[in-house]
């Protein structure tokens, strides 16, 4: 079974569970609309290939893992939308979620991803559940208000705020989850370790989305470009220059992929993150640079 099909079908059954369980129906419609189809899948599959890359022997539980990476994730982009916030249009090519089923639910739905992914770790742990305490502060810590996404969020608040700690929580956070999480379900006695790799991937991520959000595609990106200048948020391209910027997300790859601690699978996990890195950006932005 591919990564990708491990990822829809653990996602499949939660929004099944939650629905079977007397979810209201135009809730239910909303939070399905808000995870499927869904992006790239790109923080869950590295969950699964660093979970790979340290002897996988509990697959419910990586599956678990990145499912909750990823539905954190989705309800981040729902709230990210909203009115009081980006007030965006258009999530993934399709109406975003608040103008797809109301703001009230797409509040609703943002909430109900954030509990649905720690009751979906707290019931994939029957096997390994000394895994567990680990797992909860690796990806509650993700979406904290100290150093995740929230926090990233907030600085959207503030008047002032540097690149590299806007993006450190804003997108950062959320992809060292996924490395430490992914070496916590295999039972990697020092998921620390791994931080470094989803910090590093994350930050090169946000740079190549602000190189997209300044001269990306609307149509290919599935959302509007430009909302940086009009939000008046920090953006790489805008600070370094498009030669800048890519130089920079060329680093920031080099140096995550450098980081990968010894392990039985760290020749094949360079190999996916080397081929992963050339898809950030289309062939044509690389070359106008």
């Amino acid at each position: 079974m591919t990564a990708t099909t491990r990822i829809e079908k653990a996602l499949k059954a939660s929004l099944e569970s939650a629905e079977s369980n007397g979810c209201p129906p135009l809730l239910a419609a909303a939070l399905n609309y808000a995870v499927f189809p869904g992006g790239a899948r790109i923080r869950p599959r590295l969950c699964l290939a660093v979970a790979h890359a340290n002897g996988e022997d509990d697959a419910s539980l990586t599956d678990a893992a990145a499912s909750a990476i990823e539905l954190l994730h989705c309800a981040s982009l729902v709230h990210d939308d909203l009115p009081c916030f980006d007030n965006a249009a258009m999530r993934r090519g399709k109406p975003s979620v608040h103008r797809a089923h109301g703001e009230r639910l797409a509040v609703l739905a943002g909430d109900a991803l954030i509990v649905m992914s720690f009751q979906l770790l707290a019931e994939a742990a029957v096997n390994s559940p000394q895994r567990l305490a680990p797992l909860l502060q690796i990806i509650g810590r993700s979406v904290s208000a100290g150093a995740g996404i929230v926090a990233g969020q907030a600085w959207e608040c503030e008047s002032r705020v540097s690149l590299s700690q806007y993006q450190r929580s804003k997108t950062g956070a959320l992809f060292a989850a996924a490395t430490m999480a992914g070496a916590a379900a295999a039972g990697c006695g020092q998921p620390e370790v791994w931080r470094a790799l989803g910090e590093g991937l994350g930050e090169a991520y946000q740079v190549a989305d602000d190189i997209l959000d300044m001269a990306g595609n609307p149509l290919e990106i599935g959302k509007p470009i430009g909302r940086d200048a009009d939000l008046g948020r920090p953006n790489a391209m805008r600070e370094l220059g498009m030669s800048g910027a890519i130089q920079r997300l060329e680093n920031l790859v080099a140096g995550a992929i450098a980081s990968i601690p010894d392990c039985p699978g760290a020749a094949d996990l360079r190999a996916i993150i080397v081929m992963e890195s050339q898809g950030l950006l289309p062939k044509e932005l690389r070359a106008a640079a």
